[in-house]
């Protein structure tokens, strides 16, 4: 690396809390949460619950563990959950609703990650003594493994109505739905209860904030999900000091996400200005075609620009709280110049167990 300055675009994960932050967590208000006595946590879930429209709130340590309990809430073990092929709940969760659910799982290929009333009409199945029904269908704000795509909301509220009349149920996996109402001007309340049976939603997505997701649901459900929060190991005890990085999140972050648009559209334009092929960017997710994609993110990061590989001839570089115009305009002069030294480069053969192949692993699970 010929820099010690990082610029990091792996993921909007990879946000450090900010001063106002780390104050507004050493000094939050605690109680032991498992007794439901944390009034920091507390006031993060009605907080959430009320943006929302929901009833219900329920403090988590991860994004993962909101989707597993709100899957497990709506389907029983032999039942099956419908999603798009490439879903975060399928594709970077171990596993997880075959293995601790026991659910089956079919997908749909959507467009750009989303799917719509048609392509699930042909789909859902009712069930009878010889076919297993589906009970929920699963869906995703924004698409992770798209690039970001925000699903419109009249197409949630038409799988909505579709799902309703066949008494089948729907979970939104919003990790970074905050970007969606940012792109799209919607209201937070608009994507509640009246398109969703659970929400999951996460803080240390473009909010900035270190760990912690927040599982939205119906009243009736929530002694239940707080029971598998802590059959999966969530239950924490002064985990105020964690929601209080949520609540400085919400008051002070969510307003300038929109920046994170802004600065991934002067990535989008200044590589394509360069010579690369660039996929339109909706919210804060560049996705950029390139020959050899751990090739090129081997050679940006000798640079001190960090990016992950979600395939083998893309890049993905998501934009966030801690990058700026000079980091875009930095990332971009290294990702172009990667890719034309990419270019003159003959491909290595990579096998099983090679240190390129190990690497293309390890960064399928960046979200």
């Amino acid at each position: 690396m010929t820099t010690t300055t990082v610029t990091d675009l792996r993921s909007d994960t990879v946000t450090r809390p900010t001063p106002g932050m780390r104050r507004a967590m050493a000094t939050a208000e605690v109680g032991d949460d498992l007794f439901g006595e944390d009034p920091t946590v507390r006031a993060l879930e009605d907080r959430v619950a009320e943006m929302f429209g929901f009833p219900a709130a329920l403090f988590v340590p991860s994004g993962v563990m909101a989707n597993q309990i709100a899957l497990r809430l709506l389907v029983a073990p032999g039942q099956e959950l419908v999603c798009d092929a490439e879903a975060h709940v399928l594709a970077h969760e171990e596993g997880s609703p075959a293995r601790y659910g026991g659910i089956q799982t079919r997908t749909v290929s959507g467009e750009r990650g989303l799917l719509d009333e048609e392509a699930l009409a042909r789909v859902l199945r009712t069930g009878n003594a010889y076919t297993v029904g589906t009970r929920a269908v699963a869906l995703e704000q924004t698409h992770t493994r798209a690039g970001g795509t925000v699903y419109p909301l009249s197409t949630l509220r038409e799988i909505r109505r579709l799902t309703a009349d066949a008494g089948m149920a729907v979970h939104l996996d919003g990790a970074r739905i905050w970007n969606a109402h940012a792109a799209t001007g919607t209201p937070l309340s608009a994507y509640g209860a009246a398109v969703a049976d659970t929400l999951a939603v996460c803080l240390s997505k473009g909010l900035g904030a270190p760990v912690g997701s927040v599982l939205l649901t119906a009243a009736e459900h929530l002694s239940r999900a707080r029971s598998l929060r802590h059959g999966m190991g969530g239950g924490m005890r002064q985990s105020g000091i964690l929601a209080a990085a949520g609540l400085h999140a919400l008051d002070h972050h969510l307003e300038r996400i929109g920046e994170d648009h802004v600065h991934a559209e002067l990535l989008a334009a200044g590589l394509r200005e360069a010579g690369c092929v660039v996929r339109a960017p909706e919210t804060n997710i560049v996705l950029v075609e390139v020959p050899d994609a751990e090739g090129v993110a081997r050679r940006a990061a000798r640079e001190g620009v960090l990016m992950t590989a979600p395939g083998p001839d893309v890049v993905r570089l998501v934009t966030h709280l801690d990058v700026g115009r000079r980091e875009c305009h930095r990332a971009v002069r290294v990702l172009a110049a990667a890719v034309r030294e990419d270019r003159r480069v003959p491909p290595r053969a990579e096998g099983p167990g090679t240190a390129s192949a190990t690497a293309r692993e390890e960064s399928e699970v960046a979200r």
